[in-house]
């Protein structure tokens, strides 16, 4: 049944996400747009109070368990600039506005971009460890949390590529190419 909810989850976010923008954007209501848009969150807190019921319930944590966390972490972290990066395109696509502003390529622009990348990533792996380590003092000493620390070391592993990348940007920023300095792309 997690896994269910967990696949209603993204469903839903997408389908809110998508209301919430036409609402907006082509039946000219952005306050009624912007109300369907604040109910996201309300699917991670919906995921959170079953994953712990079903703890409560005498359920063993598994990887089901594991997967919500890490997916309300990753909510929590990148669902902000998914909802952005949509409303952004949806509005250029259907209202007239500008076009999307494209990351730069260069130079520490580029680390800098790639930073701000990292840390919604590293806030995303962070939310699900916190997560991941209550489930596992609700759990206790006597329960089975050898799932729930599997999740927590593939979090470890997003925050550390995430730092070898951006952090590779920043040592080695790529250049642009000769005959391009200055030119507008």
């Amino acid at each position: 049944m997690l896994v269910a909810l967990i696949v209603f989850c993204e469903v839903a976010f997408w389908v809110l996400l998508a209301a919430g923008l036409s609402l907006r954007y082509l039946a000219r209501k952005p306050r009624l747009g912007a109300a369907v848009l604040l109910c996201e969150p309300l699917l991670e807190v919906i995921l959170l109070v079953v994953t712990a019921i079903d703890l409560k319930n005498g359920a063993e944590p598994d990887w089901k368990h594991g997967l919500a966390a890490v997916y309300i972490g990753f909510t929590v972290g990148l669902g902000h600039s998914v909802i952005k990066w949509a409303d952004v395109r949806f509005a250029h696509r259907f209202a007239g506005g500008p076009p999307p502003v494209r990351p730069p390529k260069y130079g520490m622009a580029r680390a800098a971009h790639e930073w701000r990348t990292a840390a919604r990533w590293i806030l995303a792996s962070v939310t699900a460890l916190a997560l991941l380590q209550a489930a596992a003092w609700y759990v206790g000493g006597d329960g089975d949390t050898a799932s729930l620390r599997m999740w927590q070391q593939k979090m470890l592993w997003v925050i550390g590529i995430n730092l070898l990348i951006a952090g590779g940007y920043t040592l080695f920023p790529k250049r642009e190419p000769k005959g391009r300095v200055g030119a507008h792309h």
